[in-house]
């Protein structure tokens, strides 16, 4: 039977008894396809055309108001009763919760680790997305440089306090990988790869950085992630 709720009338599930994910592959969409391929958890996945306006039809409006991906209807939420929910970062909370994995049951690490995801969605999500702009997109043309040197430096910056986190760690919570490491992956392979702003952020000098990232992106759920909504 297929879920009441508007966004079916576009994106039909298949398999209406699963969880499901609309998204792209985008650093903020594969945080999902990330987190639910490594918990596991049953879920079916739309592809929502960025590009082509799709996260702005009423249908995706009326799961999220804010017409941005990712997003989630769980037709089995808490208490048994669906749940749509919006927000990377409050997805990744919520399968975390779901599953019992990559957040710790204790409180200190609990809110510790959340810290991080907060981090990543305050300021390294926002400041390296600018930067991209800047440096290979639209604002690449811009005759004054001033605001792409703005973005690089706090980028930087924010990688250098990311580096020291991990300079006597393995993950970002320490020896356990957790949703903080889900969050902040697709960003940083994004700001050497998809934006091209390796040498302008001088990243070969976060070497704990690099070897973080090239743990994290050998993960098997983790490049399984990264494909999730990718075709």
């Amino acid at each position: 039977m297929t879920p009441d709720h508007p966004v079916f009338s576009r994106w039909p599930a298949q398999y209406p008894d699963r969880l499901q994910l609309f998204s792209a592959p985008t650093p903020n969409g594969v945080k999902v396809g990330i987190m639910l391929e490594e918990t596991e958890l049953s879920y079916e996945p739309h592809r929502i055309d960025i590009m082509a306006g799709e996260s702005h039809d009423p249908a995706f409006l009326a799961l999220n108001p804010n017409g941005k991906i990712p997003a989630i209807y769980d037709p089995a939420g808490p208490n048994g009763t669906p749940l749509a929910l919006f927000e990377s970062g409050a997805i990744l909370i919520y399968l975390a919760d779901k599953s019992g994995r990559f957040l710790s049951s204790d409180p200190n690490a609990r809110y510790e680790t959340i810290q991080w995801v907060m981090w990543q969605m305050g300021g390294v999500g926002p400041m390296f997305g600018q930067l991209g702009f800047f440096h290979k997109f639209a604002g690449k043309d811009y005759a004054d440089k001033r605001p792409r040197d703005r973005y690089a430096k706090e980028s930087a910056r924010l990688l250098g306090v990311l580096d020291q986190r991990l300079a006597d760690r393995a993950w970002v919570m320490g020896s356990d990988y957790s949703i903080a490491d889900i969050s902040l992956l697709g960003w940083v392979r994004n700001l050497i790869g998809f934006y091209e702003a390796r040498e302008i952020v001088g990243f070969d000098r976060f070497t704990h950085v690099q070897r973080w990232l090239d743990a994290g992106l050998a993960r098997p759920a983790v490049q399984r992630g990264l494909e999730v909504t990718a075709a």
